[in-house]
């Protein structure tokens, strides 16, 4: 019996290292983004669930790798989910997907609690000093707060702030980039989220400021305002909800008033989350393609600029890890260690498909009817 468990397990071993053929990657190996295997049933549950298993195996302690990060770019650079059979679970989630809107206005609020409401002590801890939960700008920044900083203010020169005008921000997080713009460039801020625990710790941060944060739904949004910003929320909208957004935005941007979009993005069109990451991480969430975001504003907006800097993902990535990692002693207390290897796994993850240019980040200037003259990129 032991001798067919054992032929059973080379066989799907041999099958997955043909797969890796080219990746650089090896089990047991010696380099540190090489798997390390503890448990021989891992073969069978990568080969037979995809992403979802090899999520779970790690966070029931069957594999480890000293290098996350390098591990998932040589995973992404050999894009193994090409070759990989489409395991159940994945499958399930896009039929979901073609006949439902996971992302509507009834299901949305618990979609953003599951990430957004764990905790501000973790995130006060993880993140930047201003609460930035998206990609920072490095191209001249030397520290996690720089870069935060620098992305804000590139967002303001694009859009062309000026003092006293009306800025609304969609999915406005802790209100960390209106704080900034109001006090840098003098502008009034409305800003919306369907995180409880962003809104309380959102107002104390932003009191004494002209910023209002409204536990809303951006459908709700009918008021107009001079520009707006939505910076690492529209991956939470859903493909069936993309024309939708931008009608809002369209319903709300004052005529010549600027609209910037800051989203990660996948570069082919996708209509399901991967379903590791949606079922623990981010649920029903997904990236927009450019070509979808395109189909979505045609008829209502001129794309004026295109920004990519994904690679500076990985950066950010890399510092929240090195924060988290540093701090997990200080909020052991309130998460199991299930949740540390969860959170590690995302994290490092996510670095390492940025680092393969994989995912990417864009930053999109859009205009109602086009900017007159010339709309000179800032960069």
């Amino acid at each position: 019996m032991t001798k067919i468990i054992d032929n059973t397990h080379n066989r799907f071993r041999e099958n997955i290292e043909r797969l890796l053929e080219g990746s650089n990657i090896a089990f047991n190996g010696n380099n540190p983004w090489d798997i390390h295997v503890y448990n021989a049933d891992l073969y069978e549950r990568v080969l037979t669930q995809g992403s979802l298993g090899l999520g779970e195996a790690y966070m029931d302690e069957w594999w480890d790798c000293q290098q996350l990060d390098e591990l998932f770019k040589y995973i992404c650079l050999v894009r193994l989910e090409d070759k990989v059979i489409v395991d159940p679970q994945t499958l399930m989630n896009r039929i979901w997907a073609l006949f439902t809107n996971r992302q509507c206005k009834r299901l949305a609020p618990e979609l953003i609690k599951w990430h957004y409401d764990i905790g501000n002590d973790l995130y006060r801890l993880m993140l930047d000093k201003r609460l930035t939960y998206s990609c920072g700008y490095w191209k001249e920044a030397k520290t996690l707060d720089e870069a935060q900083e620098h992305k804000f203010d590139l967002i303001c020169r694009k859009l062309n702030f000026q003092p006293g005008q009306k800025i609304l921000d969609i999915g406005c997080g802790w209100g960390s980039f209106m704080k900034y713009a109001a006090e840098k460039y003098q502008v009034a801020c409305v800003g919306v989220t369907l995180s409880s625990e962003q809104i309380m710790l959102g107002k104390e941060l932003c009191a004494d400021l002209p910023i209002e944060i409204r536990l809303t739904d951006y459908r709700d949004l009918n008021e107009t305002f001079d520009h707006i910003v939505s910076i690492g929320m529209f991956e939470h909208v859903g493909y069936k909800n993309y024309s939708q957004f931008m009608k809002v935005v369209h319903r709300c941007l004052k005529d010549g008033g600027l609209f910037l979009l800051h989203t990660i993005g996948s570069s082919r069109s996708v209509i399901a989350v991967d379903a590791w990451m949606g079922k623990y991480i981010f649920p029903e969430s997904m990236l927009p393609s450019i070509k979808q975001i395109a189909k979505a504003s045609e008829g209502q907006f001129i794309i004026e600029d295109v920004h990519n800097f994904g690679a500076d993902y990985d950066k950010t990535l890399m510092h929240w890890y090195e924060n988290f990692a540093n701090n997990w002693q200080t909020i052991i207390d309130h998460y199991d260690h299930r949740f540390l290897l969860m959170w590690k796994y995302y994290l490092l993850s996510c670095a390492g498909a940025f680092r393969a240019r994989d995912n990417q980040l864009w930053q999109m200037v859009l205009s109602k009817t086009g900017v007159q003259g010339v709309y000179y990129s800032v960069r």
